[in-house]
């Protein structure tokens, strides 16, 4: 499994532990150096069945920056991809990447599904 992440984030932070904590086997990769390519945020979002705005880090400040509220729904779902490509930081962090599931966002009961 991928365990995509920003280390410096708490949720993403406490999500590691909870992997580590019930011996998961993953590898670390980080949302910043290493931000997803256009060609896997669309094998991810295809493999979750979640809507692309589920990938985007709502909350984080370059979203908020580009004002991204208004803008997206604007956007093509490849001007879409292209964007969150850019720039890791605009990616719902932590994700956890398996081969038939995607999890955006720590939430304990669904990575329990998974592990």
């Amino acid at each position: 499994m991928i365990f995509l992440c920003y280390p410096k984030c708490t949720t993403c932070q406490k999500a590691k532990k909870w992997l580590e904590d019930n011996g998961v086997s993953f590898v670390e990769r980080d949302i910043k150096s290493d931000n997803p390519t256009t060609d896997e945020l669309k094998q991810w979002q295809k493999r979750s069945g979640f809507p692309l705005k589920k990938f985007f880090n709502t909350s984080g400040l370059i979203y908020k920056d580009m004002n991204l509220k208004e803008k997206i729904p604007l956007m093509t779902e490849e001007e879409q991809f292209t964007l969150l490509a850019s720039n890791g930081m605009l990616v719902k962090r932590p994700m956890l990447i398996g081969d038939d599931f995607v999890l955006v966002g720590f939430k304990e009961d669904e990575w329990k599904a998974h592990k």
